[in-house]
């Protein structure tokens, strides 16, 4: 689990009804396939605000930003949970991190200073210095907004094209990787709505639209997305099914994700504390809200599947917990299972068998 470890009362996590509190670094824990039950399994110490977290393709080695004003990330063996080492992100407050398929290169976002970089990595997998650093300079910021802010950096199903979310200019950057140099290559962005504030996208799994949630205006948008050329083309915005926000409060939409049978969505709701879920219709084409489930804790940051698809958990960042669903794999709907699991300052649920 990613965590805020620097803030009051983060740390990792330590088990249901419990909390460490002692901000050390990553929270480990092993889970019932069945139940979804999580027990405590340790903490990889010496990693600092590890926010967001990406595996290796070949599953030897975990990532960690590190999500301070000097941004870093780490790079963590997970056979005897060594850390290989730390290097900059050539940024502020990086808040995201993937691993390109190739398992060569390693993509982040820097937050803050609103760039996103490339670490070369080697066959230990450990990381390089940056190979390239690209700040979001066009189009300016948005309503309200005062710089770019880099929120998330993925590659396409494919593997042709890398893609930025930027919330800070309510834009999306398509770029090309160098498979040799690990330089970016602007080729295409798409502008949003003013003000919609883009944080996370997900792809539909035959690779032709992509989801975008967008954390100000409180919206998810279907965007058609053509593989030839990295062009996004945004629809009309969709309902969250969060009202207003419980109590009142506003609701921030965070994580988007969809499954691999392509016929269910699912996104987290901050303030509503809810996680909406989506019937993915005409060929990944329309979203169709079905409802939303209370998720059992405040401010739902991040969501993940089981690697079956049949156990959904959220990470929950003001409650410092960790909620987990069982997802019918006809219907998509989540049933909670259990108790949350306790972990102070959750930020990310990284989950594998």
């Amino acid at each position: 689990m990613g965590a805020y470890t620097s803030a009051p009362g983060g740390g990792a996590g330590s088990g249901p009804g419990t909390g460490n509190g002692t901000g050390t670094g990553i929270g480990l824990a092993s889970y019932d396939r069945r139940t979804g039950r999580m027990t405590a399994a340790g903490v990889i110490e010496g990693v600092a605000d590890p926010s967001y977290l990406a595996l290796h393709p070949r599953g030897h080695t975990l990532y960690a930003v590190n999500e301070q004003q000097d941004g870093t990330v780490t790079a963590v063996r997970l056979a005897d949970r060594r850390i290989l080492g730390t290097r900059t992100t050539g940024g502020a407050l990086p808040c995201h991190v993937s691993v390109h398929p190739s398992g060569r290169w390693l993509l982040t976002a820097n937050y803050l200073s609103g760039s996103v970089a490339v670490h070369p990595i080697d066959a230990t997998g450990s990381l390089a210095e940056p190979s390239d650093v690209v700040p979001h300079l066009v189009p300016p910021p948005g309503p309200g907004q005062e710089s770019a802010h880099a929120h998330q950096i993925v590659t396409s199903p494919d593997g042709r094209f890398v893609l930025a979310v930027d919330l800070g200019n309510d834009t999306v950057y398509t770029y090309r990787l160098d498979p040799t140099a690990g330089r970016l290559t602007r080729i295409a962005h798409v502008s949003l709505a003013p003000g919609a504030g883009p944080r996370h996208l997900a792809f539909h799994p035959r690779g032709r639209f992509a989801y975008v949630a967008n954390e100000l205006d409180n919206t998810v948008v279907v965007c058609a997305y053509d593989p030839s050329t990295g062009d996004l083309s945004p629809g009309p915005a969709r309902h969250t099914g969060s009202g207003s926000g419980t109590g009142g409060t506003r609701n921030y939409p965070a994580q988007i994700l969809v499954g691999k049978s392509g016929r269910f969505a699912y996104l987290a709701n901050r303030g509503h504390n809810s996680i909406a879920r989506y019937a993915v219709e005409a060929s990944g084409a329309r979203l169709r809200l079905l409802n939303t489930v209370p998720v059992d804790g405040d401010f739902p940051r991040h969501i993940a599947f089981s690697p079956d698809e049949r156990l959904l958990f959220a990470a929950n960042q003001r409650s410092g917990s960790v909620t987990v669903f069982r997802a019918d794999p006809g219907s998509g709907r989540l049933a909670l299972s259990g108790a949350p699991y306790t972990a102070p300052g959750a930020a990310c649920a990284l989950v594998r068998f």
